[in-house]
This record gives structure tokens, C-alpha cells and sequence, in this order.
């Protein structure tokens, strides 16, 4: 077993940060998601996942694929055809990234409700300190 510096990621020059960054991110999770079933092409990746723009879809299959969860293949075509899929490295973490899907499924009732209390009482708290 490897051995863990103490502090781990809590230490600032840890390298897991940046990794744990990308996997935290919002269009990373989904991107795996989609691409779940299979390899996908650029484009149809664009339309599965709504309201990402194409810079950040190229930015984070990039990133995806330099930490080797998604393979990138180009096929010599007019025009060229690019498709993504999932490496087994990046298949390891769909248990995680399908428990993170379900919670979020299973819990954003209540999330809703805490986000409308802490709304209520901050406006009031606005509002009392505006007068």
C-alpha cells in the first residue's frame, strides 16, 4: 500500500487536489454519465448534456481524458469524426458517480426546502440591515 502524506489533501501541494477538483465538478460527473452506455461523438455528447457550452465540454473531455478517465478517438472521415468513451480507469468510479446521481435524485426535496429556509431568513436579514 502506498504510503499517505499526512494531511493528504488538506496539505496544498497535494496532487490529488487538482484531481479531486475534476472529479467534483459538476460537467465532469455528467460527461461520465453520458457516456455511460458507450462511446459518444462530440456533438451528441453536446445535445445529451443540456446547457453546456462547447468550450467547457472540449476543456473537460480534455482534462477527463489527461487523467486518463476517457479516451479520445478520431476517425479519418470527411468530416472527421471524433467519438469519446470511457476508459476502465474511468469506469472504476461509476459506483461513485451513480451513488452521487441517486443521492442527489433521492434527496433534492429536502435540499429545495433548506435552500428556500436559508433564502427567507437571509432576505429578512438583508432587509433589516438595509433600513
Amino acid at each position: 500500500m502506498a504510503t499517505r502524506k499526512p494531511g493528504g489533501p488538506f496539505v496544498a501541494t497535494c496532487p490529488t487536489r487538482e484531481l479531486l477538483d475534476q472529479l467534483a465538478d459538476k460537467w465532469s460527473v455528467l460527461l461520465l454519465l453520458a457516456l455511460s452506455d458507450g462511446p459518444v461523438r462530440f456533438n451528441a455528447l453536446k445535445r445529451k448534456v443540456e446547457g453546456i457550452t462547447q468550450k467547457m465540454l472540449g476543456q473537460t473531455l480534455r482534462r477527463l481524458e489527461r487523467n486518463g478517465l476517457v479516451e479520445r478517438r478520431v476517425f479519418a472521415t470527411v468530416p472527421v469524426t471524433v467519438e469519446y468513451e470511457v476508459t476502465p480507469l474511468g469506469r472504476s468510479l461509476y459506483g461513485i458517480v451513480d451513488a452521487i446521481r441517486n443521492w442527489s435524485i433521492d434527496h433534492i426535496g429536502v435540499v429545495k426546502k433548506a435552500r428556500e429556509r436559508f433564502d427567507s431568513t437571509h432576505d429578512r436579514e438583508h432587509a433589516r440591515r438595509a433600513l
